[in-house]
């Protein structure tokens, strides 16, 4: 079989770059550990797992965008921390944070790995971005570099995945408003060339003026028409690379239009199954590519195993029919799912088949669910008959048995588990963990005392090993320790990020005399009394009830001794504030009488805010009290004839309406009488 390895296979300019920047970051700090330096990356630097699996075991930390203001606080701190942006780049705003924290902070370290060919897409976004333009873009709107970019722009922009797409766009805008805007287009660096060129021909036959950009990454083209002619040439493909990365998804595309027979591997530890596709039918060439992101040694590894296992394909067919014993523990590669059985390949001259119950300790499961063809199952050998052919196997076996190992092993090091709360028994649940079964008390599943366990049977629940009783093969959990240890890191970060004027949206939790304790999201601020209304209240129920969902915002706080105080009234809650607002000097506004005294009445304008009406006001003949003509309670029209913004006083009349109310019929008579004359002398 011939082999053949594409030429720009691997680490592209930029990646080599980005991942130089990091390795000399990693250097240093190693060759100066007295400075105690964290080594940042934002975002994954590269998309291959192997890779960030060795830099995060040399203590290289992975952040994401959500983690920046944690980072830069630290480094106002006076923490000594690098952070690497990738090659795909970063959001405008994040990097203008990160350069401006470095400027102000000696011990901090910003290296820019965004790729050369990156940074210059994002100045043309800029450049042809903002009043009267039009940027477009050729690529996956998801993804971090197409992000990078569009924030760079100031103005308006579409993003497009393929040249239809862009097509379609154009041909339902206005043309007039489209001839209106100078339009610039680019592509996302590793954009497939084929669409390119579809929606560069498109744009040049409509939009003569268009400005276009190709902005490929020259070896990202030189990649892909490479592996096209590779393609077009084998009987089998590898393209190695991540399933996040651009670059290697469209190397993919790209060669399973021509090579039928095409595979994606991630790692080396895909090479089994190849193999084995490649004992059940050989081939005469193959050919290995490999995206922007796969370190050589990746590929150098595939390559060595291919031709080791090619150059003794004979002996290697040969060794591979061993014999199977009972009780043996086997590998093999599941080649068929039925609902009742699955059945492997077991490099033998049986064929390996588990049964259902033999499968799986869930009853529920469906085994299309569980296997698919092309997976790695281990299983214990039950029986062998060669006159069959068949060789009857038990997975659960070397489940429990391999799995009991991680539990203990679990206990040991208090590891995080996630299983399914299979059935509720006396005294508590049973949690099925990688087949598993693990006993929790019920007063440490998190439901209350005397409440229903079986609420949570058939529920995802995560769970820490408390108890190891290995003479007995049994374990003990408890869904209550993680629960406490998810609080404790949430109160952590809360106070890490707690600053006066901070609003919650939080749920009134219980009332005491003096205030109510509202729920932030798992730690408890209390809203005093006084701060709940801008009336005076007797009590807080008053106000707020348990349960209610209140909008609060932080008044001070005293992280030693957990305490928290919150304001809820707001000044668009005052009542001042309300009338000032709602009500003007010559206003009739309907009110209620809510005090009498000797020389007036109060009435409620809204609540909170009062008025008095003046004895001489009350009524339009002199009265000696109020209450010869009111009565507390009682609804009446009344004109605000001054507001005093000062001291926050209204003033009310009454009288003022009666007055105009008996102007009006004195003017209303006055001009029936002549109507009433000329009648009479007509007469």
């Amino acid at each position: 079989m011939n082999i053949r390895i594409a030429q720009y296979a691997g680490f592209c300019f930029g990646v080599k770059r980005a991942t130089g920047q990091l390795e000399a970051e990693m250097e240093r700090a190693r060759a100066h550990p007295e400075e105690g330096r964290r080594i940042c990356t934002l975002g994954r630097i590269i998309h291959n797992d192997r890779y960030m699996e060795d830099i995060q075991a040399r203590g290289v930390e992975v952040i994401g965008r959500e983690d920046v203001p944690r980072i830069i606080r630290e480094a106002d701190g006076g923490a000594p921390v690098t952070v690497v942006i990738r090659a795909h780049g970063e959001l405008k705003s994040i990097v203008e944070e990160l350069e401006a924290c470095a400027r102000r902070n000696p011990a901090f370290r910003l290296c820019d790995g965004t790729c050369p060919y990156v940074k210059k897409v994002r100045e043309i976004a800029a450049e042809g971005s903002g009043e009267g333009k039009l940027f477009l873009l050729s690529g996956n709107e998801n993804h971090p570099e197409v992000e990078g970019i569009l924030s760079c722009t100031g103005g308006e922009y579409a993003v497009f995945p393929d040249a239809d797409s862009l097509i379609t766009w154009l041909e339902k805008q206005n043309p007039a408003d489209l001839c209106e805007k100078r339009i610039t287009i680019a592509a996302q660096t590793t954009q497939k060339l084929a669409e390119w060129r579809k929606s560069i021909n498109f744009i040049k036959k409509d939009y003569a003026n268009a400005k276009i950009f190709d902005t490929i990454c020259s070896v990202t083209e030189l990649r892909q028409e490479e592996c096209a002619s590779l393609a077009a040439g084998s009987d089998f493909m590898i393209v190695i690379g991540s399933p996040d990365s651009s670059n290697s998804r469209k190397l993919y595309e790209i060669s399973k239009e021509l090579c039928r027979d095409t595979v994606f591997l991630t790692d080396g530890r895909e090479m089994r199954q190849i193999l084995a596709r490649l004992r059940e039918r050989p081939v005469m060439n193959l050919s290995i590519t490999a995206g922007a992101s796969t370190p050589f040694s990746l590929i150098q590894e595939v390559y060595t195993t291919m031709n080791e296992n090619t150059e003794n394909f004979a002996e290697l067919l040969e060794s591979s029919f061993k014999t199977l014993n009972t009780g043996e523990i086997v590998e093999g590669i599941v080649t068929a799912v039925t609902p009742g059985e699955i059945h492997l390949d077991l490099g033998a001259k049986t064929t390996g088949v588990i049964a259902r119950e033999k499968a799986t300790d869930d009853p529920q499961a469906k085994l299309e669910d569980l296997f698919k063809v092309g997976d790695t199952v281990r299983a214990k050998v039950v029986k062998v008959s060669d006159i069959d052919g068949i060789a009857t196997l038990d997975k659960t076996r070397v489940d429990s048995e391999s799995n009991w190992d991680k539990i203990v092993e679990a206990c040991d090091t208090q590891e995080t588990l996630t299983g399914k709360i299979v059935e509720a028994v006396k005294g508590g649940v049973i949690i099925s963990i990688n087949s598993v079964r693990v006993f929790i008390p019920a007063s440490l599943t998190g439901i209350p005392k005397d409440g229903d366990l079986a609420s949570i049977v058939g529920t995802e629940q995560k769970v820490k090993i408390i108890e190891i009783k290995p003479e007995r093969r049994r374990a003990y959990a408890s869904i209550r320790a993680v629960q406490r240890e998810e609080r404790k890191k949430r109160e952590e970060e809360f106070w890490n990020n707690i600053q006066e004027g901070m609003e919650f949206d939080g749920e009134v939790k219980s009332l005491t005399d003096f205030g109510a304790f509202v729920d932030l999201g798992g730690v408890d601020g209390m809203v005093h009394t006084t701060e709940l209304s801008w009336r005076r209240i007797r009590r807080p129920s008053d106000v707020v009830s348990v349960g209610d969902k209140i909008h609060v915002y932080v008044k001070g706080f005293d992280r030693e001794r957990g305490r928290i105080s919150l304001g809820y009234k707001t000044e668009e809650m005052n009542p001042w504030y309300i009338f000032t607002n709602q009500y003007h000097v010559g206003d009739v506004v309907e009110v209620k009488i809510v005090s009498l005294m000797p020389f007036g009445a109060f009435a409620e304008i809204v609540p909170g805010c009062d008025g008095l009406i003046h004895i001489s006001q009350i009524a339009d003949h002199k009265i000696a009290k109020p209450d010869e003509v009111l009565a507390v309670g009682d609804m009446v029209n009344v004109r605000i004839t001054a507001i005093d913004y000062d001291n926050k006083k209204v003033s009310l009349s009454i009288r003022s309406l009666l007055e105009e109310a008996a102007n009006a019929a004195d003017d209303e008579e006055y001009y029936d009488e002549p109507a009433g004359e000329e009648t009479a002398d007509e007469e």
